[in-house]
């Protein structure tokens, strides 16, 4: 009787266990993942350089001798610095999609809604017109300055909505501001052809021409985005049920949806003064992430900002390969991903259960 009662219990939580289970498997998994994505990131591109030389180049490089010394050249100031902006700016834009999903309840946001790209560009593109400016940490200032200014009108306005109506009128002020602010970038490029010139190497999205000086720089406004992200996760898991519910338990939603648009900036504003403005790894993270943990925001956000940052880093790797002697810019490795994604995404009937 005891060993029936003993083999039933066990049986009654066995099937507990094993979402959590799976859901270790699956982290430990996405860490390889990432890690060997990070390796290709290295080791890849236009020279080849095997996985030892490359280990050599970056712990020390005097090992390599004088025949080695173009490979150490290569892997630590050319590959190192755009892999590091890499991890930064697709885990930013992974966190950043699951708070935009989750302060508007829209399956399909991206942080480009907000705008916060179209604020980005179209700083750059008066500092590039009128300031003259060129240097990559010139641009990435007035990128997040941009940014910063265009969530906060939209926040803005936002504001003044009624309570019910506050999600979908930041999906619209966000697209309204964006439609508004290209339109004026448009016009200022049109008259100035040399701002053209170089103002369109920075808007298709890239990794490279970008030192480790400017991830050094901003790496800290990332941080802060991440932590208020993480602080947010319950209010944005009680959002998903709604204001009423989420009211009910307790939580402000002005002040919630504030603080989300703030992290929501900071993260994908960063990310854009880092590398330009990059489409769909905020959806993509957003919703791999929950493909494999299901919807607690808690796990949800680190997981998206794992798989942002190795899309991200596997883009930029096949762009350098798909061309050669050339490469292609990360931006357009992504979009080429992501659109066919995002069409399948909508036609999705799950799509509508976030």
């Amino acid at each position: 009787m005891t060993e029936a009662l003993t083999r039933d219990a066990r049986t009654r939580t066995e099937p507990a266990r094993r979402p959590g289970a799976r859901r270790r498997i699956r982290a430990v998994l996405l860490i390889v993942a990432l890690v060997a994505v990070v390796a290709i990131s290295l080791a890849v591109g236009t020279r080849t350089i095997s996985p030892a030389t490359v280990i050599t180049a970056l712990l020390d490089p005097a090992d390599l001798g004088t025949a080695g010394e173009t490979d150490a050249i290569v892997v630590r100031e050319l590959r190192l610095p755009r892999t590091v902006i890499g991890l930064l700016v697709g885990a930013a834009l992974g966190v950043a999609g699951v708070v935009m999903q989750g302060v508007t309840r829209n399956p399909v946001a991206d942080p480009g809604l907000l705008g916060v790209n179209a604020g980005a560009a179209f700083a750059v593109v008066l500092g590039i017109s009128v300031a003259g400016v060129t240097s990559p940490v010139g641009l990435a200032g007035l990128a997040l300055v941009g940014s910063l200014a265009a969530a906060a009108l939209i926040a803005t306005i936002a504001a003044s909505a009624r309570a019910g109506a506050a999600p979908v009128l930041l999906v619209v002020a966000g697209a309204a501001v964006t439609a508004g602010l290209t339109s004026l970038s448009t016009l200022v490029l049109l008259g100035d052809p040399a701002a053209l010139d170089r103002y369109r190497f920075w808007t298709v999205g890239s990794l490279t021409g970008r030192g480790l000086d400017a991830a050094v720089t901003l790496a800290p406004l990332l941080l802060v985005g991440v932590v208020v992200a993480l602080a947010l996760a319950r209010a944005l898991d009680a959002l998903a049920l709604g204001d009423d519910v989420a009211r009910g338990l307790g939580f402000r939603l002005r002040p919630t949806r504030a603080a989300a648009v703030g992290a929501i900036v900071l993260l994908c504003g960063t990310a854009t003064a880092l590398a330009g403005p990059l489409v769909f790894v905020g959806l993509l993270g957003a919703h791999g992430a929950r493909a494999l943990v299901g919807g607690g925001h808690l796990r949800l956000l680190p997981v998206a900002a794992v798989i942002g940052a190795a899309l991200v880093l596997l883009a930029d790797s096949l762009g350098r390969v798909v061309t050669p002697p050339g490469e292609l810019e990360v931006g357009i490795v992504v979009a080429a991903i992501g659109a066919p994604l995002l069409i399948v995404l909508v036609r999705s009937r799950r799509a509508a259960g976030l």
